[in-house]
């Protein structure tokens, strides 16, 4: 799987950029704010149809521009095909020519594992990052699970505004069987999607992390869940529905989910070094191309934003011995010298971009 063409207008600080692409390494080194991870988020976007970086599409917009647009030519082991997106007043996507009327008909097109700085944070920070991971992943394969979401979610939503209007208005509680019905159908098909993925990462993730570090560390994973089956999470919201109606929301159920990671049998978020929780997600994300390349019989494309100045000599070249047959797209402030590697290298600077 290879992105050949990339060409943006009115995105982010580029007027207009045409970029090709070779189909092994692609570094884009310059200053910091040049437009480096712009690059990068435009292939995020074509992929997953949003932003790593704002929810909000119109910060896309060149500053004083009215509309952005990105256009990506990628090839894949059985076609050929391109994806346009464009962003004026609202977003509208458009994969060879045909406009997608939602986003499942997107997802899986062109598929990614994107390595940031901000990426150690997923183990660090709350629950919400480490569920976005897996929804990402997923959702990449299996298109249907980002439609299960939308719709839990919906489902959540009126049965959170439906237990205010019991508390504040002495609505009947017994209508809340409605919304938990569907909660219960749509929060275990969640945790079977994430818990098939989860399974398929630990499968991988040991003999990765043992190579990286030198087997002197032995990971685990273990995933936490409400929504293991339908008669556990009724039990859950029956028991909960007392002080559910007192907090006005749902208190368990699969927008919960979590995981934790253990090194030598330690949280490692926790207790983990730095440079531990690093070579975790390392670890982490390595397994996720992988489980791709199980799934549809190619590497997907490694985006990875300023990601190698993160590691030393050593984690980076265990990581580099790690990945083999992937398009790499790299950025980075200064040049990086990669031994006996095919790569190119672009000079990004205020916007311009050149080989």
């Amino acid at each position: 799987m290879n992105i050949t063409k990339i060409k943006l207008k009115n995105f982010r600080n580029y007027d207009e950029q045409e970029i090709e692409l070779g189909n092994n390494i692609n570094i884009f080194y310059g200053d910091n704010a040049q437009g480096k991870t712009n690059i990068i988020e435009s292939i995020f976007l074509c992929a997953i149809g949003k932003s790593f970086r704002t929810n909000k599409d119109n910060e896309l917009i060149k500053f004083n521009e009215d509309f952005a647009q990105v256009y990506i030519e990628y090839e894949k082991s059985d076609r050929e095909g391109n994806i346009r997106i464009d962003i004026s007043n609202k977003k509208n996507i458009y994969t060879n020519g045909i406009k997608v009327k939602k986003l499942s008909d997107l997802l899986g097109n062109i598929n990614i594992v994107i390595f940031t700085p901000d990426d150690i944070n997923i183990l660090k920070d709350g629950p919400q990052k480490r569920r976005r991971f897996l929804d990402i992943m997923i959702g990449q394969l299996r298109p249907n699970y980002i439609y299960i979401i939308n719709m839990y979610n919906k489902t959540l939503e009126q049965r959170n505004n439906y237990l205010k209007q019991i508390k504040e208005e002495n609505k009947p509680e017994d209508l809340l069987d409605i919304w938990d019905e569907k909660l219960i159908e749509y929060g275990v098909q969640i945790y079977n999607y994430r818990n098939e993925f989860i399974e398929k990462i630990k499968n991988k993730i040991n003999d990765i992390h043992n190579k990286i570090t030198s087997e002197k560390e032995e990971i685990k994973i273990e995933y936490l869940s409400n929504c293991v089956n339908k008669e556990t999470y009724s039990n859950w919201l029956k028991e909960r529905r007392k002080l559910d109606i007192i907090k006005g929301y749902t208190t368990k159920g699969i927008h919960r989910d979590d995981f934790n990671v253990y090194i030598n049998d330690n949280l490692v978020n926790i207790y983990g070094s730095q440079g531990q929780n690093r070579t975790v997600m390392l670890s982490l994300k390595i397994s996720e191309m992988n489980v791709i390349y199980d799934e549809i019989g190619e590497y997907p494309i490694l985006l990875l934003d300023d990601f190698m100045s993160e590691l030393d000599e050593k984690r980076r070249k265990n990581f580099l011995e790690n990945i083999k047959n992937n398009q790499i797209i790299i950025t980075c402030t200064d040049k990086i010298d990669l031994k006996n590697a095919d790569y190119k290298l672009f000079n990004v600077n205020q916007g311009n971009i050149e080989k």
